[in-house]
């Protein structure tokens, strides 16, 4: 484990980033996977194959020469259709804020979120940036069956569920991406580093989606993608 700092930090996540690329563009024999988290990066390696000693020199090395150059990020605006079945939480949560259910969605809608990591689950993407005043506990028991593309929010943290399965995390609303699609050249959605925008859309348009979706369109893509 190499780790650049105690707290979430953008510019620690950054370094995450950075080494985990150099270990991508300039592989190791021996290294198997590299890992990015918030604030570290976990290196994989076949003991057999390479020594812990001989790996550390070189991570040593390249944490001297790597580079915060300005990382052109993926920038994508996720559909979600708020509330329903499956954003349960949004009035409840809204009420609890001194907010209307229009002003919350408004505020999480109009916020840019980073994706610091994928983890937990294939694919499954946790966003920071959340607006202050949308922080919020997990819940006390978790619930058994929430959806893939559930839309939460935990602690200061936002999430985009990528499977189906159980979670304490809060739920606004649902997008019909998929964030895991094993049938995809790139099954994952989204990787560190990316920035997120939530559109709202109403039920019927996210439900066309799917359809789409689900028929082999390759709708999900980040701005500026042909």
């Amino acid at each position: 484990m190499v780790e650049f700092s105690e707290e979430v930090d953008a510019t620690a996540n950054d370094h995450v980033i950075a080494l985990g690329a150099s270990f991508q563009a300039m592989p190791v024999s021996g290294v198997t996977e590299v890992v990015p988290t918030y604030r570290s990066l976990q290196i994989l390696y076949d003991p057999t194959r390479l020594r812990g000693l001989v790996l550390e020199g070189e991570v040593l090395a390249r944490l001297t020469s790597i580079e915060l150059a300005e990382r052109p990020a993926r920038r994508w605006r996720v559909p979600v259709a708020y509330g329903g079945e499956i954003g349960q939480d949004l009035e409840e949560l809204a009420e609890t804020k001194g907010m209307t259910t229009a002003e919350l969605i408004m505020l999480h809608s109009s916020a840019e979120y980073r994706v610091y990591m994928i983890g937990f689950a294939p694919g499954f993407a946790y966003l920071g940036g959340v607006p202050r005043a949308l922080h919020t506990p997990r819940l006390p028991q978790p619930r058994q069956a929430i959806p893939a593309g559930a839309i939460g929010l935990g602690g200061q943290q936002a999430s985009i569920n990528s499977v189906p399965g159980p979670s304490g995390w809060r739920f606004l609303g649902w997008t019909p991406w998929r964030a895991f699609d094993p049938n995809r050249p790139r099954p994952f959605l989204f990787e560190a580093g990316d920035r997120v925008q939530f559109t709202p859309v109403s039920i019927e348009e996210a439900q066309e989606m799917a359809g789409r979706i689900a028929a082999g369109e390759d709708i999900a893509r980040p701005d500026d993608t042909p």
